[in-house]
């Protein structure tokens, strides 16, 4: 018979060790709910940026040639209608260089379109380092090794990055600047 001390120990380590687990579970959950909601203000804000790019390509005062005019409508309207997921990276991309390809020439469009692209931009820019945040947390905790050995994540899909190319182009961002300062002095 083990004495009455030993017994206590391990009582006290069993509930140290659930205490443990159900934090650890309690965190993974979090984060899961964490990754799933900056992927839906990801995407809202990518959906922003697509219309945004299609509003100033429909613009009726801009110069921008026909063939161009309809190639941007192209692009953006890809990114609004995109079914299938695994090509979303590659699609945001030609977005995000349509977006800087205005962005080089902003005598081609109104004050308020480019404007509004580039705020639709710096919000992208933002809400990915909010996703890769997140993502960037729920991989360590899941990476860590009695997370692993015991399974905690269950079978939910390890979360992967959300790599594009989002720099907010120089032309777009200083319009968008010089306005607000603009708007700020009057």
């Amino acid at each position: 018979m083990l004495p009455v001390g030993w017994l206590v120990f391990a009582v006290v380590v069993a509930i140290l060790v659930s205490m443990w687990v159900t934090f650890t579970l309690t965190r993974l959950d979090r984060l899961h709910a964490r990754v799933d909601a900056a992927r839906a203000a990801l995407d809202a804000q990518l959906v922003r940026r697509a219309a945004a790019l299609l509003h100033a390509a429909e613009a009726p005062g801009s110069s921008v040639d026909p063939v161009e005019r309809r190639r941007l409508e192209d692009v953006a309207r890809a990114a609004l209608t995109l079914e299938q997921p695994d090509r979303r990276q590659a699609v945001e991309n030609a977005v995000g260089r349509a977006v800087a390809e205005l962005a080089e020439a902003p005598d081609a469009l109104a004050a308020l379109p480019l404007a509004e692209l580039g705020e639709a931009a710096a919000r992208v820019l933002v809400a990915r380092r909010f996703y890769n945040d997140a993502v960037r947390d729920t991989r360590a905790l899941r990476a860590r090794r009695m997370p692993r050995l015991l399974r905690l994540a269950g079978r939910v899909e390890l979360p992967q990055y959300f790599d594009i190319d989002d720099t907010v182009p120089l032309g777009v961002g200083a319009t968008t600047q010089a306005e607000s300062q603009g708007q700020d002095g009057s």
